[in-house]
């Protein structure tokens, strides 16, 4: 089986490279007292002579320094083995916190290619305090604290970064809460009934399925659609079970057969940069931080690396794991998913979750690879397709980055390469890929108009900021914490209409 992959495992030395940040001047990561804090405003950011170089050069916002590196990886153990039945029993303990809920819709600006308009689902968003400190935004004090040490940690080296704020912890993931949401309304349960109505047909009608999809998929059925709309699972609704235990199997057979590379010395700096990005990923969300979901991300993301070889493992495909995750792992969790013990379901359940997020998630990445191969080719494209945008649809942001020196590198490239996962909440992404895959090439061109719109929707803020670092501080910390279903479904409204005017009109896509 995939003997073509045997040659590759023979002498193939997996790369590590990339980043989801771009390079800031180094004295923006200092801190100056107030009256010697140096002027931005007429100094030149040093460019990188090329990609590779500028990619070599990024700093991830969740970096360690060298002393704590050494300090982390003193606990790391590659030769450590499969636990039985690959998974473990210890899980994070954490506080519960609690949230309120909060009814909005999304008002017509722009009917959307479907029949029902732009996202109408409630929004529901945490109902938390929140305070000013020293320019950050963090709980109050009547909130929960997070009481694990590996969170903590990451908190205080997170006040020491510029970068990016400390950022609260959002009592919920998911967009619907089935114990606390309002009723469903009558279009709601029309919605969910015709979604069920098109999954239970013999051979459901694909193109319809991504009509309805385009402005939202209901809670209950976002599993089985998402596993649709990548093309995991066949149309055809006999096959289903079949394919699903076919591809459950195939998954397993590859761990068997190559996870025990990792300490091989081809593949043990792959695994090494893996296995220290997993506590980076969505580290202030507790499941995220439990052992038995960190072992799961570890082997989705190892496999996928050696069976791509010609982009290996880059910093950022972590993150493309968490919404096939959590969506799938919905199924079995109604509510409080943030602090769910995944260690407590069922090994086949995790099992399922972990094949599916796999096949889900390469599925993903097979339309957009060229964004992680070598010099990221696909991500600098992207970014310098944005600029050629923005530069026409509004010319007043374009000229004030010019002004301030402001390259689009040093903000796009994260937008790109984590599809703007680190911009946005965990609930307002899977929001936001339930349009993704719903639209032809979602993620590979899709993505650019979303960009662009994300963008101009901070337009005043933009203008408002008159030097170089202000603006750098505002484009990587944007404030989109209480972002719902109403922001995202306004952003994805615009998104469309930018399309529509730009995407089949090359002559005024550029000057």
């Amino acid at each position: 089986m995939d003997g073509w992959m045997d040659g590759w495992m023979d002498g193939c030395v997996q790369p590590v490279y990339g980043a989801q940040h771009p390079p800031l001047d180094p004295r923006l990561r200092r801190t100056y007292p107030k009256d010697t804090k140096p002027k931005f405003n007429n100094i030149k950011t040093k460019k990188a002579s090329s990609f590779h170089e500028f990619a070599r050069s990024t700093n991830d916002a969740w970096d360690i320094d060298d002393e704590e590196d050494e300090e982390f990886l003193g606990t790391f153990n590659p030769a450590v083995s499969i636990p039985p039945g690959l998974h473990t029993t210890s899980s994070v303990q954490n506080q519960q916190h609690q949230a309120g809920d909060t009814e909005s819709a999304v008002s017509h600006r722009l009917a959307p290619p479907t029949t029902e308009g732009p996202n109408l689902q409630d929004v529901q968003e945490e109902d938390t305090e929140y305070e000013q400190a020293n320019g950050k935004v963090v709980k109050s004090s009547s909130d929960a604290h997070l009481n694990t040490s590996s969170v903590r940690s990451t908190l205080q080296k997170q006040q020491s970064l510029p970068v990016r704020p400390i950022i609260p912890l959002v009592a919920r993931i998911s967009d619907q809460n089935a114990s606390g949401a309002p009723p469903m309304t009558v279009r709601e349960k029309s919605r969910l009934d015709k979604f069920r109505q098109l999954l239970a047909s013999p051979n459901t009608d694909l193109e319809e399925l991504r009509k309805h999809s385009w402005s939202g998929i209901p809670r209950e059925v976002r599993p089985i659609t998402w596993r649709l709309l990548s093309g995991y699972l066949p149309a055809n609704k006999e096959r289903r079970e079949l394919v699903l235990k076919r591809k459950r199997e195939e998954y397993f057979r590859f761990i068997e057969q190559y996870y025990h590379s990792r300490t091989d010395e081809h593949y043990k700096d792959t695994y090494r940069q893996i296995h220290i990005d997993i506590p980076r990923t969505n580290p202030l969300i507790p499941l995220f931080q439990q052992p038995a979901v960190q072992e799961i991300f570890e082997r989705i993301l190892f496999i996928w690396a050696i069976r791509h070889p010609a982009s290996g493992y880059v910093q950022g495909i972590n993150d493309l794991v968490t919404p096939f995750f959590v969506v799938f792992l919905s199924e079995f969790v109604t509510e409080d998913m943030e602090n769910f013990d995944v260690a407590a379901l069922p090994l086949e359940t995790q099992r399922n979750i972990e094949a599916d997020s796999f096949w889900c998630m390469s599925k993903l990445l097979d339309g957009i690879q060229d964004n992680y191969t070598f010099a990221q080719p696909g991500i600098q494209n992207k970014v310098k397709a944005l600029e050629e945008l923005v530069s026409r649809i509004d010319e007043d942001i374009h000229n004030h980055f010019k002004r301030y020196e402001v390259e689009y590198l040093q903000f796009a490239f994260r937008w790109m390469n984590n599809l703007l996962m680190r911009e946005l909440p965990l609930r307002c992404t899977i929001r936001l890929w339930d349009t993704y895959q719903a639209e032809a090439e979602g993620f590979s061109r899709f993505h650019l108009y979303v960009c662009a719109a994300f963008l101009i929707k901070w337009r005043k803020e933009i203008l408002s900021m008159v030097d170089f670092q202000g603006l750098l501080m505002l484009l990587q910390n944007l404030p989109t914490i209480h972002w719902g279903n109403e922001e995202v479904g306004l952003l994805l409204a615009e998104a469309y209409r930018l399309k529509y005017m730009f995407a089949d009109a090359p002559s005024h896509y550029k000057r």
